[in-house]
């Protein structure tokens, strides 16, 4: 992979970056990818896979938000976040309220 920060052609490869910069890349590589591509539920499976993966292999934190069952099913902990009278509440909920909430979101959104 080759990359430019300048726009002006000059690039450089992921070996010649900083770990600031090689952070910066990744996280423009996941933007994108959740802007242009919408997974399908194989993939979303296989991508909740691998952050499992890594965040065992590295004793590594993800935290991420989703309102797809794929993800919800391979995290260790889940939190609802609830909007009332204007005041957000957070709580730690079941992987079963998470995967009820998305199923209620889905039904709303396909009405």
């Amino acid at each position: 992979m080759q990359v430019s920060f300048t726009g002006q052609g000059e690039t450089q490869s992921m070996k010649q970056l900083s770990g600031g910069q090689k952070t910066v890349v990744a996280l423009a590589l996941i933007f994108a990818i959740q802007r242009y591509a919408a997974l399908d539920p194989q993939y979303r499976t296989a991508v909740g896979n691998m952050v499992r993966r890594m965040a065992d292999m590295a004793s590594t934190q993800f935290i991420t938000t989703t309102f797809r069952p794929e993800l919800v099913k391979v995290a260790d902990k889940i939190y609802g976040v609830t909007h009332k009278n204007r005041v957000s509440s957070v709580a730690v909920i079941s992987e079963e309220q998470a995967l009820y909430f998305i199923e209620q979101d889905q039904t709303q959104n396909a009405e």
